[in-house]
């Protein structure tokens, strides 16, 4: 069902997804509707190298082929006249806050999942009208209050209401229920079904299944077989089956991360481990920000082909130290890098966090005396860059020209939370 089909209330829990289109480029054409209006966009890390990948494009850019991941010279050659904008992450999280508080102000069971997008669960809001009058109400306020196309999703839960959201955009407006589901998803490919990826469903096909119907008519007991328990939650799933609460309350982050692609290929180690140095610089003093430390380290690496792998590696003790992360990190890159390898993209993401106040240090027996004063410098450098800015207190190996440098730079860096799942690439 799409648009304004149905007007009854679905029974039970009413969920509504709510997805910001082509958010960064919306974003750049709302404040300046006469560079951006209706244009070929594209918001790229790297503007003047033209080196950089595109992080996002306007609907405009998207029917001349432009595609995020594209690099921005392939952009340039598919569409000579595309607009290329620097992000700036500030004024997005100006006006994804603007569009979610219209959403609180319906409910509070509110759920933000990246910048771009959020849950709201809105069963008890009826005071506000029918579901269908809430939506709309809210999809019309946001375009008319920040000048920002939105689609929304309207279903019995979590699941179904994000794979609404994503069948009709821009500005689509649909409704999906249980029963609708064989007519409208079985036919589908299992890695349209939200929560499979493409791993997952290279398996699946490996096994015979290739559509979420086929899906729903295996056994149980033989996805369990091959998946564990995220089997059950697929076979519950492909009936459009999910129990998951919208929750209004921010948990801890589980972990804190950032990657950054590369305007070219690294293949060199010593620029890989300066690379490493500027993520475990902000990604370790975002952590001590949050009062946290951190057990596991673990780095990502993409190549040129798009392959991706992360690994990781578990702390005798946990630490906030950028210098005990950038250490470990170098160890993983080394260990699992083949020497001449091309890398495009770098990243590292501190897990297992706890709060200092909560947190058992072992100290090194051979270095125990200067590790006071190491705690005690990383102190007054935070404390320097809160003041004067994060460029204030560099070592030399932090210089350089790659993305990497410029995360430091909260106006344009975003973020990559793990909670937000990983939000500079979720804008659609």
């Amino acid at each position: 069902m799409t648009k304004e089909q149905g007007t009854a209330a679905p029974k039970g829990r009413v969920i509504l997804h709510l997805d910001m289109n082509a958010f960064y480029c919306s974003v750049h054409e709302a404040e300046e509707p006469h560079l951006y209006k209706g244009k070929p966009t594209a918001v790229a890390g790297s503007v003047e190298q033209r080196k950089g990948i595109i992080v996002t494009s306007s609907y405009t850019a998207r029917s001349k082929g432009i595609k995020t991941g594209m690099t921005v010279r392939e952009g340039l050659r598919r569409c000579p006249d595309l607009i290329l904008i620097r992000p700036d992450f500030n004024l997005y999280r100006t006006y994804s806050r603007g569009f979610m508080s219209i959403a609180r102000q319906y409910t509070p069971l509110v759920e933000a999942v990246s910048i771009d997008e959020c849950y709201l669960d809105i069963t008890g809001s009826s005071a506000f009208g029918e579901p269908l009058e809430i939506a709309r109400a809210i999809q019309e306020r946001i375009q008319t209050e920040w000048n920002l196309p939105c689609s929304i999703g309207i279903a019995p839960n979590k699941l179904l209401a994000k794979m609404a959201s994503d069948m009709n955009k821009p500005n689509g407006f649909t409704v999906l229920r249980i029963r609708d589901v064989p007519n409208l998803l079985w036919d589908k490919p299992c890695d349209t079904l939200f929560g499979i990826g493409r791993k997952t469903a290279e398996k699946l096909i490996k096994l015979n299944i290739r559509t979420i119907g086929q899906l729903a008519a295996v056994d149980e007991s033989m996805l369990v077989k091959h998946f564990g328990v995220i089997g059950s939650w697929m076979k519950a799933a492909a009936y459009g089956h999910d129990h998951g609460e919208v929750s209004a309350e921010r948990e801890r982050n589980k972990s804190i991360g950032h990657t950054t692609t590369l305007p070219k290929d690294v293949t060199g180690r010593e620029e890989a481990h300066r690379i490493l140095l500027n993520l475990a610089d902000q990604t370790g003093r975002r952590m001590r920000h949050q009062k946290m430390m951190a057990a596991t380290v673990q780095i990502v690496i993409r190549r040129p082909d798009m392959t991706t792998f992360n690994r990781s590696v578990t702390l005798d003790s946990p630490t906030d130290s950028a210098s005990d992360i950038h250490r470990e990190a170098c160890k993983l890159f080394d260990r699992y890098w083949k020497p001449g390898e091309p890398v495009r993209l770098l990243g590292i993401t501190l897990q297992n966090l706890t709060l200092q106040t909560e947190t058992a240090v072992q100290l090194d027996l051979f270095d125990y005396n200067e590790q006071p004063r190491k705690a005690a410098l990383t102190k007054t450098m935070d404390m320097l860059r809160d003041k004067f800015g994060e460029d204030a207190v560099l070592t030399a190996g932090m210089l350089g020209d790659d993305p990497s440098t410029l995360i430091r730079n909260k106006r344009i860096r975003g973020t990559s939370l793990q909670r937000d799942e990983h939000m500079l690439y979720s804008d659609e």
